[in-house]
């Protein structure tokens, strides 16, 4: 009894600590000022005064009254929020004599009743954190009459845009800009960002985008993608706009572009041309990576991707990409269509997108090449000096479409489907000459090629999702299905000489041939995942996957006849491969969301089996590999405004097709590639860890951000050059070596209210180690560099905007078998942008980009460039929607093609033709009818 008791007693007191804990108490009732209304669901936060974090929120009942408990003594600030009206803010004090605090009645008052200086000031609420999801609203940044989403983009704080429109955020380029959750144009985020309208901008959001199975499951897959969407307001979802650029300039150079869209309620339809040759109306930074397509790749599961250029054959045909080597003419349009209805239960997106591009370039290249001491060879420096002359051409047209239903509360389905066509064309001319380290003539190389090619492809993807009777219960499904067609045709002609150790003639190598590439491949991908809850914070997941593929390449390459036909077979350099491929994968994964922390960890294992037969040799190659994959990922949320970021990811890499049995080719003769079927697999283990800040007061923001990665096993070249200067080349395994690299990323930001500037400063550090075989040497290549900087803004939105970023850099760069690629040295980055706004609707624009790379051991020159533009514009009419602008590009002359580097045993200076100074007369017209009226700031 006397236990029982005891026991009862100390439940009692354990209840009364309990409840003594929870008494500091903040109340009060919000109403409106003028109409004494009461304020339902008004969000109350409290924060703590010293650095603005989140301590609690709640929101008002249904009289408008509240009730928060803080959980300790101290200085606070309450903020109130409610849509429409000004943001209420006061200071207050809790401690042990004043453990409650009663604001009594709150009034608050419509924004539109307020002085512009007091809506400023309301502005506290302007960056919310929502998970991994940074949310910013648009209404707290002022921007010009007509503006565009970029120039809201460039306020925000932790994002930056380059010249080219690229998108920088928290130090990872964003490849999705999306417009209501919903793609515009497809993989074209340029498209969003330069044309349309940002004061039609509510909100802007700020996240990783999953998968469709990662988002639906809430299990984290590793598939991630740096995005922004664009959140639009209502009363800017009907109506219209567009705009119409068009400039003649210098040197027979001239721009244009034009883009309408309409958008009835949750219906959008846009379309758009571009055309010009001054390399800013050409195909995107985000679309232009997508035109061509990349060599045989082995994925993180072990799949083999296998298209037309898994080696050089000499028909690499031009992929479209532009970065400004050569001068480019562009021609570009697409149209857009999207719309959602059945109470928005079905939904569809399409887009159809042509291009083409024509680029003409000259180039000079430099090369030392230093071989090991030791070397068999006659000379241990040889160097090379090359021109090249090109011509070449794409066009491309793309259509894809995406049909969403509801099926019921539970079930959904997503149907994908996107064909793509290619045509392209390149014709480059080569002359090559290399000497020995005393001046006598060791080769010289001839080389011209003319290649043609058609691509086609195909891809569809089916995805189903369906929430089962118990809660958190789901089954997924995805069926994908591709089909890809290269036609490449093309002639080659080569003359390789070589030259005694007196520089006399010895002998010559000639080559005359037509070559043909016709690839095929068929993929078939299924993936399925279960999850299952196992309490209310754990839950596991399921997934299985077969992965099906039949590739089909036969190249063949045809001497002349004596009747001066191409039609003898060259069976050394002709090739015919079958190739079918069978993956199964299994995966368990464990999921916990508790309190504050949410952690995935598991693996998948895969049973590869690979089949292959040369049709030529009937060489038959058979491998099976099996490989595992573990994954974890940990975030601990802190407050809504500070979070911490965990995730490692293990994978085998298997070696390609081409590394295992390289097809004999002859396009560069002094560079040849061979295989090794020894090769193992090799394993990769990445980790990253990133930590995110954001206070409310004070506007200050702060991420850092660590990655590592290194690879045991690892898959490296080994490279002979002998006493002619050519080089052969053959992957091997790495033993006893783990080759590394290693990025630190800091990033700070915040606003200094009293000066009316906002500061940044960041910091980097990457770094690597490879390694290398020359000559039968073993080489370790370090490379380390020190970046960092400052930025000041300062915007008035009537007169002027101010943006200034400077830093320097350090780049240690050495190879451990010859110190002559030494390319250690200092280097300098700065950049200027001021905006003017004048009496008479005049602006002025000027800034630069400075780039300085000092003398290093290998590169014993300077190099120093500053590219300078400037603009005056004019606008005219009430709405200032018509603009005459005359603008001047590189006012310096400095833009001079350059690049240099010093790598391993090589070093290179390379020089190419590309814009430079030109100066343009634009007249813009932006048109807008949205919501019955346009915008007003």
């Amino acid at each position: 009894m006397k236990l029982k008791l005891y026991l009862l007693y100390f439940l009692c007191s354990c209840s009364f600590l309990a409840h003594a804990q929870i008494n500091y108490e903040v109340r009060g009732v919000v109403t409106d000022t003028a109409a004494s209304y009461i304020m339902v669901n008004t969000t109350i936060t409290i924060l703590n005064a010293k650095d603005s974090t989140l301590l609690k929120y709640t929101r008002a009942d249904a009289e408008g009254a509240f009730k928060l408990h803080p959980p300790k003594a101290g200085k606070f600030m309450i903020l109130i929020t409610y849509p429409g009206y000004a943001d209420y803010v006061e200071d207050f004090q809790l401690d042990s004599l004043h453990k409650t605090h009663d604001f009594g009645r709150l009034n608050l008052m419509l924004k539109s009743t307020l002085l512009n200086d007091v809506i400023i000031k309301g502005k506290i609420n302007a960056i919310k954190m929502k998970g991994d999801t940074t949310e910013f609203d648009a209404a707290a940044y002022v921007i010009q009459p007509n503006s565009k989403v970029e120039d809201l983009l460039k306020q925000l704080p932790g994002i930056t845009i380059d010249k080219d429109g690229k998108i920088t955020a928290q130090g990872k380029t964003v490849n999705k800009v999306l417009v209501d959750g919903e793609e515009f144009f497809g993989d074209d985020p340029t498209l969003v960002t330069k044309n349309l309208r940002g004061d039609m901008v509510d909100k802007v959001q700020l996240f990783d985008k999953t998968s469709d199975q990662a988002a639906f499951t809430g299990i984290d897959d590793g598939e991630k993608e740096k995005t922004i969407n664009i959140k639009l307001k209502e009363d800017k979802k009907n109506g219209y706009f567009g705009k119409i650029d068009a400039g003649m300039a210098t040197d027979e150079l001239y721009q244009g572009q034009a883009m309408v869209n309409i958008f009835k309620g949750r219906k959008k339809m846009a379309a758009y041309s571009t055309l010009g040759n001054t390399g800013k109306t050409g195909l995107s930074w985000g679309d232009r990576d997508k035109f061509g397509s990349s060599n045989i790749q082995v994925s993180d599961d072990g799949r083999l991707y296998f298209n037309a250029d898994r080696s050089d054959d000499g028909l690499d045909t031009y992929d479209g990409q532009y970065g400004g080597e050569g001068l480019p003419s562009t021609k570009n349009g697409g149209a857009h269509f999207s719309n959602k209805w059945n109470k928005d239960r079905e939904s569809i997106n399409t887009n159809y997108k042509a291009g083409m591009i024509d680029v003409s370039g000259n180039k000079n290249t430099l090369t030392q090449r230093n071989l090991p001491p030791g070397s068999d060879v006659e000379t241990p420096t040889i160097y090379s000096i090359s021109n090249e002359s090109s011509d070449k051409h794409l066009f491309r047209q793309k259509l894809d479409g995406m049909y969403t239903i509801n099926l019921d509360s539970s079930s959904t389905i997503k149907v994908s489907l996107n064909g793509t066509v290619k045509n392209s064309r390149s014709e480059s001319e080569y002359f090559e000459s290399s000497t020995r380290a005393d001046g006598t003539a060791l080769n010289n190389n001839r080389r011209s090629l003319n290649n043609k090619g058609d691509q086609r492809e195909l891809n569809a993807t089916l995805f189903y999702s369906k929430k089962l009777r118990k809660k958190g219960r789901t089954f997924s499904i995805s069926i994908a299905q591709s089909a890809n067609e290269n036609n490449n045709t093309g002639f080659i002609n080569s003359l390789v000489q070589n030259f005694d150790l007196n520089g006399d003639f010895k002998d010559q190598t000639p080559i005359d041939q037509y070559k043909t590439n016709y690839i095929r491949s068929s993929v078939h991908n299924t993936n399925a995942t279960y999850s299952e809850p196992l309490s209310k914070a754990w839950s596991l997941v399921f997934n299985y996957g077969l992965y099906l593929s039949k590739d089909h390449s036969d190249r063949k390459s045809f001497n002349k006849n004596t009747a001066g036909d191409y039609n003898l077979l060259d069976e050394e350099f002709s090739n015919k491969l079958d190739l079918d491929q069978v993956n199964n994968q299994v995966g368990t994964f464990f999921h916990l969301n508790k309190n504050k922390s949410v952690l995935n960890f598991g693996t998948k294992v895969n049973d590869v089996q690979l089949r292959q037969l040369d049709g030529y040799t009937n060489e038959r190659l058979k491998r099976d590999f099996f490989n595992w994959s573990p994954s974890a990922t940990y975030r601990y949320n802190f407050s809504q405004q500070r979070s911490f970021r965990f995730n490692y990811n293990g994978y085998t890499s298997q070696p390609s097709i081409s590394q295992l049995q390289a097809v004999k080719v002859n396009t560069d003769p002094l560079n040849i590639y061979i295989g090794n079927a020894d090769l193992d697999p090799s394993f990769n283990h990445s980790f990253s860890t990133s930590y995110s800040s954001y206070k409310v007061m004070t506007s200050e923001s702060i991420y850092a951000s660590l990655y590592y990665n290194f690879n045991t096993n690892a898959i490296v070249n080994s490279t002979l050059t002998d006493e002619n200067g050519k080089s052969t080349y053959q992957p091997v395994n790495l033993n006893g070596k783990t080759p590394s690299n290693y990025n630190l990323y800091l990033d700070y930001n915040r606003k200094i209210n009293l000066l009316g500037l906002n500061l940044g400063a960041n910091a980097s550090f990457n770094g690597s180690n490879n390694y290398s075989m020359i000559n039968q040497a073993f080489n370790t290549t370090k490379n380390r560099t020190y970046r960092t900087g400052l930025s000041i803004s300062k915007r008035d939105v009537k007169s002027y905007n101010i943006y200034f970023s400077a830093g320097p850099s350090y780049t240690f760069s050495k190879a451990s078998l010859d110190t002559r690629s030494n390319n250690s040295g200092w280097g300098a980055n700065g950049n200027l942008s001021i905006n003017a706004y004048l009496p008479g609707k005049i602006e002025i624009n000027t800034g630069g980009n400075y780039e300085y790379r000092g003398k290093t051991p290998a590169l014993q020159q300077e190099f120093e460039r500053l590219i300078w533009n400037a603009s005056i514009s004019k606008k005219f009419f009430k709405k200032e929607d018509l603009q005459l602008r005359l603008s001047g590009n590189d006012l310096l002359n400095q833009n001079i093609g350059f690049e240099r580097s010093a790598n391993a045993n090589l070093i290179t200076e390379r020089r190419y033709n590309t814009i430079q100074r030109y100066f343009m007369l634009s007249l813009i017209w932006d048109f807008n009818k949205m919501g019955g009226s346009s915008a007003k700031l």
